[in-house]
């Protein structure tokens, strides 16, 4: 894997809007990329569908609390992102269960901007240089970000961008069930408008071109749900 500059993405879970916008500029001006949400709802729905290197959470929040989202990330997503939790609580107990729950770290409030900076960084390891992903390898398949390839028993699949990006998907949240609105919304960028034949159409052919170098099972279809990549 190559080491390169990258810039890590945080999503700060907070609902007051001036707290937020407060941890969000100070991170954007460390150069951190930033994502804000106000809910725990609309926070469960976010990182669902993207990839951040760390979470900032508000215990507090309207929609689904932030032990329910903790819940969420570690037993449905099995995410290991680490997640350091803002809170006006000070009880050892609290601090002890949240701990079970999986955070990382526990801040309270009120806060000083900069201590929050500093635990930030020493969570996401903050020195600009970090492992980058360009292969992901799944049973006798190997998918290349960089050249966006993807080969079976070393035969490269003569795949359509759409199926490229489907497969890309699935081997990126080997753990997630994709809907077909997740994966007609990610791959082809445009709004589902629940058109129900493309992405089993475009299954079908990603696996019929897999199978011509590897009969096993790469893609597995959970009934009543979508798709996700097979055990």
């Amino acid at each position: 894997m190559n080491i390169q500059q990258e810039q890590h993405h945080i999503l700060v879970i907070e609902d007051d809007e001036h707290i937020n916008k407060i941890i969000s500029d100070v991170l954007r001006r460390e150069n951190y990329i930033c994502t804000s949400a106000f809910s725990g709802s609309e926070a469960k729905l976010l990182v669902s569908q993207y990839n951040y290197q760390l979470i900032i959470l508000d215990l507090m929040l309207p929609g689904l609390s932030g032990e329910a989202f903790m819940h969420y990330v570690r037993e449905e997503l099995k995410s290991h992102i680490p997640v350091i939790v803002l809170s006006a609580k000070d009880e050892l107990d609290h601090k002890l269960q949240l701990f079970d729950l999986g955070a990382v770290d526990y801040v309270t409030k009120p806060f000083e901007v900069r201590e929050l900076l500093a635990r930030i960084n020493v969570h996401i390891g903050k020195n600009g240089l970090v492992e980058s992903t360009h292969q992901y390898k799944h049973k006798k398949l190997i998918l290349d970000c960089n050249a966006r390839s993807v080969t079976v028993n070393k035969h490269l699949l003569n795949l359509t961008r759409q199926e490229y990006r489907i497969l890309e998907l699935l081997l990126k949240s080997p753990t997630r069930v994709f809907t077909k609105r997740d994966l007609y919304e990610l791959a082809w960028d445009d709004v589902y408008l629940g058109e129900d034949k493309t992405i089993t159409v475009h299954i079908s052919n990603i696996r019929n071109k897999i199978k011509q170098y590897d009969d096993q099972a790469y893609i597995d279809t959970v009934w009543g749900i979508g798709f996700r990549i097979s055990p």
